[in-house]
């Protein structure tokens, strides 16, 4: 097996896998309790895969196992597809730089974005009708038109005229799916990104999103006080703050870590076990979008990725009929969180290393992403495309005017912010060359 994302090779032999770095490994590295776990049992756990197979496929007695019913024998294979190739990943697949709390889990995870690819893909060619009634093979209630809630029917916080419940409006929204939603996805991404200037510029990101495409989505058609008190004062800011004092609390820990073996007590074993579900070590992310012109474009790439991503949430919601309260979108929001996990460890470790060189001691830069960034890109690009081709004559309202000004306005902005700074950084590099 793999360990710290690399193999374990003989004392002082240098790795260097997939152009993400250099790791020298000793076999002393590894507890003498847990070293099992490392260690590669490939070929043993292929074996016992094709004593499963034969078991489920009954490939022996073909008779017993036969079934008259094409579609259980069909969902039975395409099940088996996903386990072998699963198996493989978990064996095979190339590691990241995470290492806990084990290599396996996160090649796991590896082939589940595959999976995940490979579904939108096959989704991706399919009419709209047939997509939809496709998705009742994941899930018996999926295929039926749903009404959308908006949130922005009644802004009223006191209505006078309901004796049961005057503040029904403000009870509704507060006590609705996404509001617990908001506070844990925020303290999620705070975990990951750790630079609390981009959370707050991804924050009120989102909902300038809402307010661009609340023609389009019913559900992004919010009241005044919930979009910004309840979502950017409230549930935005809470979980940004619970979010940041994580980090700053495994960012002031030591990390020494001692083998299981060599811990004292039960107690200690206890706590050394569950330590290996938290960080080995806690890097700290430097992004600096102000460095250059070139690093602004690169972050500000990052931020447009993470609101595309949450945007497909809804669009994909609204163009499958798929329910807020289906478990589909809690399974789908798990994977992307798994996903995003490694993709942001890699994408600034990309960052930090072209400009710095200096986290893994490496003589030239990294020259190229991770697999997760390169997977995370392109399942947002499909889901994207879904999207746009689902959602062809389901949007009878055109964009406001004031809308599209804005945005074009924004992006002129920008562009000429860029070409400005560009030139007055060659400028500068020109003067220091003479």
């Amino acid at each position: 097996m793999e360990r710290n994302g690399y193999r374990t090779r003989r004392e002082g032999e240098v790795i260097q896998q997939n152009g993400d770095g250099t790791h020298i490994l000793a076999d002393e590295e590894l507890d003498p309790w847990t070293a099992w776990a490392y260690k590669p049992r490939t070929i043993t756990l292929l074996l016992i895969g094709v004593c499963f197979l034969i078991w489920a496929s009954g490939a022996l007695d073909p008779e017993s196992s036969s079934s008259d019913d094409v579609a259980t024998s069909v969902k039975r294979g395409v099940w088996a597809m996903i386990a072998v190739f699963l198996t493989y990943c978990l064996l095979q697949a190339p590691s990241t730089v995470l290492i806990r709390p084990h290599p396996a889990i996160w090649r796991l995870v590896h082939g589940m974005a595959v999976i995940y690819l490979v579904a939108l893909t096959f989704l991706l060619f399919q009419k709209r009708d047939d997509a939809r009634q496709f998705m009742k093979y994941l899930h018996p209630d999926l295929g039926i038109d749903l009404p959308e809630r908006s949130y922005g029917a009644d802004c009223r916080v006191y209505v006078p005229e309901d004796s049961n419940n005057r503040f029904k409006n403000l009870y509704a929204t507060i006590f609705d799916e996404f509001f617990l939603a908001h506070i844990l996805g925020w303290w999620g991404k705070a975990i990951m990104i750790r630079n609390q200037p981009l959370l707050w510029v991804l924050s009120i990101g989102f909902e300038l999103m809402e307010l661009t495409f609340r023609h389009m989505l019913p559900n992004f058609n919010e009241c005044w006080w919930d979009s910004i008190i309840l979502d950017i004062m409230l549930c935005n800011w809470f979980g940004i703050w619970a979010g940041m004092r994580t980090v700053r609390y495994f960012d002031g820990k030591t990390y020494e870590w001692v083998g299981l073996s060599r811990q004292p007590n039960i107690i200690g074993k206890v706590r050394r076990t569950l330590g290996q579900f938290t960080p080995a070590r806690w890097d700290k992310d430097e992004w600096h979008p102000l460095l250059g012109p070139w690093r602004f474009i690169q972050v500000l790439t990052l931020c447009i990725i993470f609101l595309t991503v949450e945007l497909n949430t809804f669009f994909l919601k609204f163009c499958l009929w798929i329910p807020p309260h289906n478990p589909i979108i809690i399974y789908r929001l798990i994977l992307w969180w798994l996903i995003a996990i490694p993709t942001i460890r890699e994408y600034n470790s990309y960052l930090q290393d072209r400009y710095q060189h200096l986290s893994l001691s490496l003589e030239k830069p990294v020259k190229k992403v991770g697999a997760f960034c390169w997977l995370a890109l392109a399942i947002c690009i499909v889901e994207l495309l879904i999207c746009i081709k689902f959602g062809h004559g389901l949007y009878p309202n055109s964009m406001p005017l004031w809308l599209v000004i804005f945005w074009t306005s924004v992006g002129v902005g920008i562009s000429l912010f860029l070409v400005a700074w560009s030139w007055k950084m060659h400028r500068y590099s020109e003067k220091k060359r003479q």
